[in-house]
């Protein structure tokens, strides 16, 4: 009996004295976590681009910064409010989600401690037509057949969106497909379908493969129903898919879509998020060239389009300090 009591005392020294000690040492060295997505994907690559720049200056501010590959922009989500993760990336439609407590943050409920650090590469809603079926606009997808993605995706919920702001319903192509993003290039090569919609961000091998196998055509997606969107949704901004990015599309190609934004929570210290963001934008022709998903992001969108949620202290400080916001 003694023994356990002895060994329970011990403990809690340790544990005391670990506490004091680890108090100076946490204000030498700071570690911070970046929730990104999948190893293959452009937040992973973006996630690692700003702890490179952070932890470039660590001599200076103290902190180290490294990168978690995750489930994406709902986990991530999910993760910064629980606590375990410092930053991370995440659709701007799911960042506005989160802070409202709509879709698949309803049982959650609304999370005000959500803050907004800066918005990265969009991901535009592509439009995607074979070369024979004579389509120059989006509009000329009625009447042919056209897939509009598998059910329970972002992409079939945003298209649904786009078709009803337009007036149209899914009966207005001729053949409506539901097939998976993997499976549409294929079937547009195959002559199996006339056109695809997909989010996506930039260069994708997704849109890569049917404009190299068969001459396949960026379609631009403009006009009042998207003028609509974009003015009443949060989370929607104008896109403009680089000319030349991809094989037989040498012309830019204007659409709208959701952005990738980085995220926090009020528990983030102030200060640290300043130093991350300083990290990236003090560096932005460093951190532009570590992705070409990066290549054409200006600050004064990064720092306003996209985002739903409030900035964060530390981001809005730098921010004003630069004269991008009041």
């Amino acid at each position: 009996m003694s023994g356990k009591f002895l060994f329970h005392t011990l403990a809690a020294a340790v544990a005391v004295s670990s506490a004091l000690w680890s108090a100076p040492a946490a204000a030498q060295q700071k570690f911070i976590t970046i929730g990104t997505g999948g190893v293959t994907g452009v937040y992973y690559a973006a996630g690692g681009a700003i702890c490179r720049l952070v932890n470039k200056d660590r001599a200076k501010h103290g902190i180290r910064c490294s990168v978690e590959s995750t489930g994406g922009s709902v986990f991530n989500v999910n993760t910064i409010k629980a606590g375990e993760l410092d930053l991370g990336f995440t659709q701007s439609d799911v960042q506005y989600n989160a802070l409202k407590g709509m879709a698949q943050f309803k049982d959650a409920g609304a999370w005000g401690d959500q803050r907004a650090v800066f918005s990265v590469h969009p991901e535009p809603f592509t439009a995607v037509a074979r070369k024979e079926a004579n389509v120059k606009t989006f509009t000329d997808f009625k009447g042919k057949r056209f897939n509009v993605g598998n059910p329970g995706s972002g992409t079939r919920a945003s298209l649904e969106e786009l078709i009803a702001a337009m007036g149209w319903k899914l009966t207005d192509f001729s053949l409506a497909s539901e097939l998976k993003a993997d499976e549409h290039g294929p079937a547009l090569c195959d002559g199996k379908i006339d056109g695809f919609f997909y989010g996506v961000g930039h260069p994708s091998a997704n849109i890569q493969d049917p404009t190299t196998s068969c001459g396949a055509k960026l379609v631009s997606i403009t006009g009042p129903a998207v003028d609509k969107l974009v003015k009443e949704k949060p989370y929607y901004a104008k896109a403009v898919i680089p000319g030349g990015l991809y094989p037989n599309n040498p012309d830019p190609t204007n659409t709208y879509g959701v952005l990738a934004t980085v995220v926090a929570s009020t528990k983030a210290p102030a200060d640290t998020v300043y130093q991350v963001v300083k990290a990236v934008f003090d560096n932005f022709e460093e951190f532009k060239k570590l992705h070409p998903a990066l290549a054409h992001l200006k600050p004064e969108n990064m720092v306003k389009d996209g985002l739903s949620a409030p900035l964060h202290d530390g981001a809005a400080r730098y921010y004003k300090e630069k004269g991008w916001i009041k």
